[in-house]
């Protein structure tokens, strides 16, 4: 299925300054994102950059980029303006990789936007994993996903879902089963729903939960979650962040 990889880009970050060229061994961040998501079939690539010092890096190192206004609220504003510029038909196939992922499996991308082919009921894909780790599921940082049958999105929390009643009853010291699910960052959309999705009025639980992703379930849309076998490779927030994956790289990526 031929589709498009979109890659948000900006400059500001509260805990990471000029994030996008951050260098990760001798090159951009948002370059190696670039190059990771190359290695899947999407048809193109694309980085859409709030500045020209953003475009520049990509274009230096033959990376496709469009410059968008650097004033939309939010990647999914950025990305609506990016399919315009490209030219995108309503049923075209996008897929979201955030500009922070340097480690992003090409094969997850490819699952990702091959859910909305294998789902057409569905406005979005999106993928999770299952989660192993206690701390994990109780942090709020950590986005759990619950599944219906199908494989379709019921609920996305900061909360530890599913909750187990008798388990939990003394405290959260062990974890649910059926197993949690950790969401993943990592989104497709068909062109003409990603273009309407930032004008639809936000959802009550968007606000509470501060997660975009509600505003879809709450306007009545379908998402299809790829459950990976694996964890994806650690994306950059902080300073931290960047130094382990400097130093995954350092020792081959």
């Amino acid at each position: 299925m031929s589709f498009t990889v979109l890659i948000p880009a900006r400059m500001a970050s509260t805990r990471l300054p000029d994030k996008p060229l951050a260098d990760i061994g001798g090159l951009p961040m948002v370059v190696r994102v670039a190059q990771r998501a190359e290695q899947s079939s999407a048809a193109q690539v694309v980085v859409a950059a709030d500045d020209k010092r953003i475009a520049d890096a990509c274009s230096a190192h033959g990376v496709r980029v469009v410059l968008t206004r650097p004033d939309h609220p939010s990647g999914s504003d950025r990305l609506a303006e990016a399919c315009d510029q490209l030219g995108l038909a309503g049923t075209d196939v996008v897929v979201n990789v955030q500009g922070d992922e340097p480690l992003i499996d090409p094969g997850l991308i490819d699952a990702v936007a091959g859910l909305l082919r294998e789902r057409p009921q569905a406005s979005m894909s999106t993928a999770a994993h299952a989660i192993d780790d206690l701390a994990d599921f109780v942090n709020p940082n950590v986005v759990k996903v619950v599944l219906q049958a199908d494989g379709l999105a019921l609920y996305f929390s900061r909360a530890p879902i599913p909750w187990s009643r008798d388990a939990f009853a003394n405290g959260i010291t062990t974890l649910p089963a059926p197993a949690a699910l950790r969401h993943i960052g990592i989104y497709g959309y068909r062109a003409g729903f990603l273009r309407g999705f930032p004008r639809m009025p936000q959802a009550p639980m968007e606000s509470c939960e501060a997660l975009e992703q509600l505003r879809a379930l709450w306007h009545g849309h379908r998402i299809a979650v790829h459950v990976s076998a694996i964890a994806p490779g650690p994306g950059v927030d902080t300073p931290q962040d960047l130094e382990r994956v400097r130093a995954l790289f350092a020792r081959g990526g």
